[in-house]
C-alpha cells in the first residue's frame, strides 16, 4: 500500500484504526481539533471542514479515513460541512475515501439487516447518514472519486450503550439503569472489527463503491450481554432496570442527549439485528471473539 494513510477523528474509531494501519507498518496522519493522535502517529491541528487545509493535509495519500464523531445533538448542524469537506478532499487528492459510518440510515426495519436491505431511513437525523453515502457514492460512480463505508452496530468497547450505561454501573457494583428494553435480542460490533474492515475496505479495489456491514457475533439482548460483561471481567452479578419510555421523553427536556435518544429508541424496543455474511465471504473477516472485546471496554464517558 501507499505509505501516507490520513485519518480525521480521534475518538475510539480514529484511534483503533490508526493502530491497524501502524500495524502494517503504513504512516499515519490523524487531524482532530486538538492535535492528538495514538503513538506512532503524526497528530496534527485542523478543522477538518476547511477543505483547503484537509487538502493540503491529505496530498500524497493513500486514503482518507471519516472517523469523525459529531456530538449527536449536533449531527444535522456539524455533519453535512465535514462530509462536504472530505468528499471535496478526495475528489482534488485522488484518496480513497473510507468512511466508518453506523445503521442509522437503514431507519427502522422489520428483520435482520443484511447487505440488501435499502437506506430507508426518513427521520432527518437517520436519513442524514444514508444522504452522506449517497453523495458518496454518486461522485464515486461519476468517476470523482473513489469511495467506500462500513457500517456497525453499537460498539461494545466505548462510546456506547453498554460501555457507559451498562458496564460502569456492573463494574462498580451499582444497578444501571438502562435507556433500552432489556431482552430483545440486538448486534453489538467490536471497534476492532469497525477499524479492521474500514482499511480492509479503503486498501481493496473490490470494495470501492460499495457500502460494508461490520462482522458482528451473534445478537445478545441488553441482559445477556450485561451478565457475560460481568462474567469475563469478574464483576458481580448485574442488576439492570430497563428506564421506560417516559421517563426518557421527560429527560429530553432537559438534555440534548437524552433528547436523541427518543430518535433511535426503535433499535432498543424491537429486535435490531444485522447479518454482515456478504463482508465476511468477500474480505475472510471474522468477528473479534466476544470475551476478547468485553475485556477491552471502556467505562469512560463522552460526550460524542
Amino acid at each position: 500500500m501507499d505509505d501516507l494513510h490520513v485519518i480525521v477523528g480521534g475518538g475510539p474509531v480514529g484511534t483503533a484504526t490508526a493502530r491497524a494501519l501502524l500495524d502494517r507498518g503504513a504512516r499515519v496522519r490523524v487531524v482532530t481539533r486538538h492535535g492528538t493522535g495514538p503513538d506512532g502517529t503524526e497528530p496534527v491541528a485542523a478543522d477538518a471542514t476547511d477543505a483547503d487545509r484537509l487538502t493540503a493535509l491529505t496530498e500524497g495519500a493513500a486514503a482518507l479515513y471519516n472517523c469523525a464523531s459529531p456530538q449527536y445533538h449536533r449531527w444535522l448542524t456539524d455533519w453535512p460541512p465535514l462530509a462536504a469537506s472530505l468528499l471535496t478532499t478526495a475528489e482534488r487528492t485522488g484518496a480513497v475515501l473510507a468512511t466508518a459510518s453506523n445503521l442509522y440510515g437503514y431507519g427502522p426495519v422489520v428483520g435482520p439487516i443484511t447487505a440488501d436491505t435499502p437506506l430507508a431511513a426518513t427521520h432527518p437525523k437517520l436519513r442524514l447518514r444514508a444522504e452522506m453515502w449517497r453523495a458518496a457514492l454518486a461522485a464515486h460512480e461519476a468517476g470523482r472519486v473513489r469511495a467506500t463505508e462500513v457500517r456497525a452496530s453499537d460498539y461494545i468497547e466505548a462510546n456506547s450503550l453498554l460501555a457507559v450505561a451498562v458496564a460502569g454501573p456492573v463494574t462498580a457494583g451499582r444497578r444501571a439503569y438502562v435507556p433500552a428494553r432489556l431482552d430483545q435480542p440486538h448486534t453489538w460490533t467490536s471497534i476492532r472489527d469497525v477499524a479492521r474492515t474500514l482499511v480492509t475496505a479503503a486498501t481493496t479495489e473490490r470494495a470501492w463503491g460499495h457500502g460494508w456491514l461490520v462482522p458482528s457475533n451473534d445478537p445478545l439482548t441488553v441482559r445477556e450481554l450485561a451478565t457475560r460483561y460481568a462474567e469475563v471481567t469478574g464483576a458481580g452479578a448485574p442488576k439492570l432496570t430497563a428506564m421506560p419510555y417516559p421517563v426518557l421523553w421527560v429527560g429530553g427536556l432537559v438534555s440534548p442527549l437524552v433528547r436523541e435518544l427518543r430518535t433511535t429508541y426503535y433499535q432498543w424496543d424491537r429486535p435490531f439485528t444485522m447479518h454482515a455474511d456478504l463482508t465476511t465471504r468477500t474480505f475472510g473477516i471474522e468477528p473479534t471473539p466476544l470475551d476478547e472485546a468485553l475485556a477491552a471496554v471502556d467505562t469512560t464517558p463522552r460526550t460524542h
